[in-house]
């Protein structure tokens, strides 16, 4: 992936590299990337969607990015939210 990209550009990138990011945060921000639901992705995840919310909201904290649009009805990634599915989406296919 070349190195002048978004996600590599931002303090985001930075702090992933200084600690860990929470498995449960990242899973639920894969699932509502990948199916452009919070409520698509707690369900699949067995979780509710607070839950995937909150989830979301500690992630784009913790990265200091957003890494979602709110829509009225759902959500839309932001250019940093697709590079990360893109860096992390592998991961989880398997």
């Amino acid at each position: 992936m070349a190195q002048n990209n978004l996600w590599h550009d931002r303090t985001a990138y930075r702090t992933m590299m200084r600690k860990p990011l929470n498995l449960h945060a990242l899973r639920a921000f894969e699932a509502a990337a990948r199916l452009e639901s919070f409520k698509g992705a707690a369900a699949e995840l067995g979780v509710t969607p607070v839950a995937v919310t909150r989830h979301i909201k500690w992630l784009e904290g913790d990265l200091r990015v957003m890494l979602f649009e709110r829509l009225h009805r759902g959500v839309r990634l932001t250019d940093v939210g697709r590079e990360l599915r893109e860096e992390i989406g592998p991961a989880f296919a398997a």
